[in-house]
């Protein structure tokens, strides 16, 4: 991958509904860098086999959906929907999903100007050399909460329980993964969020970005 130590690539990771997106979104638009949901490229991949009648299981027709995919796919909006994350959970499982996705997150990273990307394994495969590298958390409970809120929002029926349960397995399945398994990469700043709103979480990650702006 091209060096980007010069470059402003933030590399933002973290858990489900930690709050990672809201806030890669914010900073993208307050340093004017291009912006990338990495998880959408998971749930587009899942999205055309759904749509093609094929399993998610079937990981030879996933990894030729992986190395199809087009950028318009991401502007589907049911890949929004709750049951597309799960799809995607399952469906980043796979090493050839994964090693077909990483030449097109790495080319959207490797811009002379930078960018803002969103996922799992940003900081530590993708962007390694990422001058930012956060790592967004909080505790299930909370993440279940505000998934429960988002999805209540957009008209989506659900109980918390069962949205509580869905992200306690996509936690151990996206740690448990041989290839690229989610984990903090040892140079990330740590942000809990548990106990912050949006706008507390985008000043504490602002500040870690203007310091290593300044450096």
């Amino acid at each position: 991958m091209p060096d980007n130590s010069t470059a402003m690539v933030i590399a933002i990771d973290g858990p489900a509904a930690s709050g990672k997106g809201t806030l890669a979104q914010r900073l993208a638009r307050h340093y004017g860098l291009p912006h990338l949901d990495t998880g959408l490229l998971y749930r587009g991949v899942a999205l055309t086999l759904l749509d093609a009648g094929a399993s998610l299981d079937d990981e030879a027709a996933a990894a030729r959906a992986a190395e199809g995919l087009i950028a318009d796919r991401l502007a589907d909006p049911r890949l929004r929907d709750r049951a597309m994350g799960e799809a995607a959970s399952r469906i980043s499982a796979v090493p050839a999903v994964r090693a077909a996705l990483l030449a097109w997150q790495q080319r959207f990273a490797g811009t002379s100007a930078g960018a803002v990307l969103d996922g799992r394994d940003i900081g530590t495969v993708v962007c390694p050399d990422a001058r930012v590298k956060l790592f967004i958390t909080a505790d299930a409970a909370e993440r279940a909460r505000r998934r429960h809120r988002e999805l209540e929002s957009r008209g989506e029926t659900t109980t918390l329980a069962a949205i509580l349960a869905d992200i306690e397995a996509r936690d151990a399945r996206d740690a448990a993964r041989s290839t690229a398994p989610l984990r903090a990469a040892d140079d990330a700043v740590r942000l809990d969020t548990t106990h912050l709103d949006a706008d507390e979480a985008f000043a504490a990650a602002r500040a870690v970005v203007d310091r290593a702006r300044a450096q």
